[in-house]
């Protein structure tokens, strides 16, 4: 998994709303992220249930990828293959669940894993060393209500930082050196999209995510269906697209 920048300790997409598809601003993302974790205390073990749905002229059998964003880093940092759907033919579906609640991991430079911690937003954590080695801990607040942080408490040794999701990795940040964090932030979306040659959990490259431009917002809703439509061989063949269809709010 390549390397990503820590942040120091001192320290423009197509969306599918519900339903329909609108271009949003910087200022309208960030909103979403403070509106979301402003919404956290009610939505503390929700999940969204979402069903795929093919509705497509696909006769390939494509792969369906799904992901999230970290919004505390670049547009154009690599994200993780949160989902792929495959093998999912024509008039077939997919059902699954969005969690809203994040569960938290850090792997130390000896490839030891903690076990995975409930994480919300607005919370920091810490590894670190103490008589039985190393420990990922709560460690009180973030800097910022919308963020969680994962920091290196370490003397010596660099640390990935995992978010997961259902028991999936949704997002990881890798060689963490001594005296940095990682900073998760995300928007309650997901991006989603027709992939090959993808696996589940781990690291998709940029040609890949440059193929994906399609973001879904899951902001107040309780479930939904993900629709594709088009493809097919030949020259009547469009774009793939996704809709969401009946939509039930929470």
């Amino acid at each position: 998994m390549p390397a990503d920048t820590a942040e120091p300790l001192a320290a423009a997409s197509t969306e599918v709303a519900a339903p329909d598809f609108v271009n949003e601003s910087n200022d309208r993302n960030q909103a979403d992220i403070t509106a979301f974790a402003q919404a956290g205390d009610e939505q503390d073990g929700h999940a969204v249930k979402l069903n795929f749905i093919n509705q497509s002229n696909d006769l390939n059998s494509s792969d369906i990828v799904i992901f999230g964003r970290n919004a505390s880093t670049s547009f154009d940092e690599l994200a993780v293959a949160w989902r792929v759907i495959k093998n999912c033919g024509q008039g077939w579906n997919h059902p699954f669940t969005y969690p809203m609640s994040n569960m938290v991991s850090a792997s130390d430079s000896y490839g030891n894993y903690s076990p995975q911690m409930s994480a919300a937003n607005g919370q920091a954590f810490a590894l670190s060393l103490t008589a039985s080695g190393d420990t990922l801990q709560a460690a009180g607040p973030a800097t910022s209500v919308t963020e969680i942080e994962v920091r290196n408490n370490l003397a010596m040794g660099a640390i990935n930082a995992n978010i997961y999701k259902a028991g999936k990795l949704f997002a990881s940040k890798t060689s963490i050196a001594p005296g940095q964090k990682a900073v998760f932030s995300f928007r309650p979306t997901i991006w989603i999209g027709v992939v090959s040659q993808v696996v589940e959990g781990e690291v998709m490259n940029a040609a890949i995510l440059s193929q994906v431009n399609t973001e879904i917002s899951l902001l107040g809703l309780a479930s939904a269906d993900i629709v594709m439509t088009g493809g097919g061989p030949g020259r009547t063949s469009t774009p793939f697209a996704f809709s969401l269809e009946n939509v039930t709010y929470a």
